[in-house]
């Protein structure tokens, strides 16, 4: 008899990904400027740090709520005591009011409808409990975030089929790429239960265009399926186009069936930086979703402290419309410091409006259009160079070469550091190496907008289908 249980010893969680293995040589040697200046300089974590000093003014000024306190009294043992798992009304509420407020209060929720999550990982995978059984799959765009791959499949036994989007376009969803995925999906026998999107996009930093939104609802209407939109970055909206919310296109649907198959997972984790708080939400207008996931987070609360202070905090309507604009504005010029480093350094990434990261594109330094190329750049950076990035191919993303690079959770004089190190690395590879590509070359290539011709399934990184059939197989193996 084996001493574990599959799930413990299986290898379905994502942490041999790029993404995670980044981290931990980050952690074995992390960038002080004072005990370690050579260290490895964390850029591929995706925190928002811009902003603590708002945060700290209001807890100074609002002593009561950060001490436990109503109306000068201790509420301590209240707040200690057990909680119903519904959460509390005034948290609720608050954060309702916050979201319609990121929205332009162009749409509302209603409390009862939102059910309260220890971040929007336990969201996503509650909502996997809810709407899917294992074996059966969740349509998402590429590239997306790494962590969907421990989320979405680990405990759920949910699959992931990708949509294959390009940079030809952007990256922008198209027509053809949902329908590409969905009979993907079903010639491997998967039954879709629908499409999961970021919106603002990670790691893209862009948002959903109107039109993207409109399709996505045309397609799940036609398949009869579900749409998760995962909104927690809707307000690092920092430049135009503005944030247009699933919710917003959706109250056209108020007498369809669509009306119940669309659900928005939300955190404050991005917005006002708090992934230590972990407070997330999911929203849905089917009440057999909302109660089965209420019943659910019994298994993921958030603590009555934490929803205490919180709801003290989102209730001060002069705060959070000072917070939102100033905390955007400093994401639009810490954004603007990274992408003129990286222009400095001969270095494009997408065009983005959203997030606490840009979309880079490292494909002029690549050896080949491969993503074995990929990783040895990848890893260049992360020992050499001492940054660690996140490759695409964490992302899955079908092109080799593009990288997300975070540049919220550290300071001007780190960012600096990090795009110095940057350019004397680009410089020293396209001088020193004859075997490169010289960006010059890249770019006048790029300006004739030539199309590869290597077909996008080898281009997708092996480890995507490891992590998926690999275990999958043994697991099979195991229950014969």
């Amino acid at each position: 008899m084996k001493p574990l249980s599959r799930k413990a010893t299986c290898n379905t969680h994502g942490q041999d990904s790029s993404y995670f293995l980044g981290w931990q040589k980050y952690e074995n040697n992390p960038f002080d400027e004072v005990r370690n200046p050579n260290g490895i300089i964390q850029m591929g974590l995706a925190e928002n740090q811009l902003s603590f000093d708002i945060l700290e003014s209001w807890l100074d000024m609002n002593p009561d709520a950060a001490g436990f306190k109503r109306d000068g009294n201790s509420i301590f043992r209240e707040l200690a005591l057990f909680q119903d798992y519904h959460g509390l009304p005034a948290c609720k509420k608050a954060l309702v009011e916050f979201m319609a407020e990121i929205r332009g209060n162009k749409v509302t929720f209603d409390p009862s409808r939102l059910v309260l999550t220890a971040g929007s990982t336990s969201a996503n995978e509650t909502l996997m409990f809810c709407l899917a059984e294992a074996g059966e799959a969740f349509l998402l765009p590429t590239p997306y975030y790494p962590g969907f791959d421990r989320d979405l499949k680990w405990r759920t036994g949910v699959e992931i089929v990708p949509i294959h989007c390009t940079s030809s376009n952007g990256f922008r969803i198209t027509a053809s790429a949902l329908e590409e995925a969905y009979q993907g999906a079903r010639k491997r026998n998967l039954r879709v239960k629908g499409v999961l999107v970021t919106n603002p996009s990670n790691p893209l930093g862009t948002t959903l265009s109107l039109s993207e939104l409109n399709l996505l609802l045309d397609f799940i209407t036609a398949k009869d399926i579900h749409l998760i939109s995962d909104e927690i970055y809707s307000g690092t909206v920092f430049s135009s186009p503005g944030f247009v919310s699933v919710m917003e296109v959706l109250n056209g649907y108020e007498n369809t069936e669509v009306w119940n198959r669309v659900h928005i997972v939300y955190s404050l984790s991005k917005d006002l930086g708090l992934p230590g708080f972990r407070i997330g939400a999911i929203y849905s207008n089917d009440e057999m979703v909302v109660a089965a996931a209420t019943k659910m987070s019994s298994f993921g609360l958030v603590s009555s402290q934490t929803q205490y202070l919180l709801s003290a905090l989102l209730s001060d309507k002069n705060f959070t419309k000072k917070y939102l604009f100033e905390n955007q504005e400093r994401l639009k010029q810490r954004h603007k410091m990274l992408v003129m480093g990286l222009q400095k350094a001969r270095i494009s990434c997408l065009k983005s409006n959203a997030g606490l990261f840009c979309w880079v594109d490292m494909r002029p330094l690549l050896h080949s259009n491969t993503f074995e190329s990929e990783m040895e750049l990848w890893k260049k950076i992360v020992y050499d160079v001492r940054l660690n990035i996140s490759p695409g191919s964490s992302c899955h993303c079908t092109e080799p070469g593009w990288f997300r690079v975070c540049f919220a959770n550290m300071s001007e004089a780190t960012l600096n550091l990090a795009m110095q190190r940057l350019k004397k690395f680009v410089v020293d590879s396209t001088t020193n190496n004859s075997n490169n590509r010289s960006l010059d070359h890249y770019y006048s290539a790029k300006n004739s907008k030539k199309k590869s011709l290597i077909p996008k399934w080898s281009l997708i990184p092996k480890w995507v289908f490891r992590l998926s059939s690999r275990d999958r197989d043994r697991e099979s193996s195991d229950e014969r």
